[in-house]
């Protein structure tokens, strides 16, 4: 082979190389954000319970008297 036919398979292993790291990281990136979702979703959750219950001690406490 001539040192432009092996600079030429070399480019094309290299660009699909690429192809298969970019599909790589959009995976990771779409992974990364349902986790950042899910943990944002928990976050809210807690504090919603932590309020709901905070109300509910408050409330008890004033009817209570």
């Amino acid at each position: 082979m001539t040192q432009a036919a092996d600079d030429r398979n070399n480019s094309q292993q290299v660009i699909a190389e690429i192809r298969e790291l970019k599909q790589e990281v959009e995976q990771f990136t779409q992974k990364f954000d349902n986790y950042q979702k899910s943990a944002q979703w928990v976050v809210q959750l807690a504090f919603s319970l932590i309020a709901a219950a905070t109300v509910t001690v408050i409330v008890s406490t004033v009817l209570g008297k």
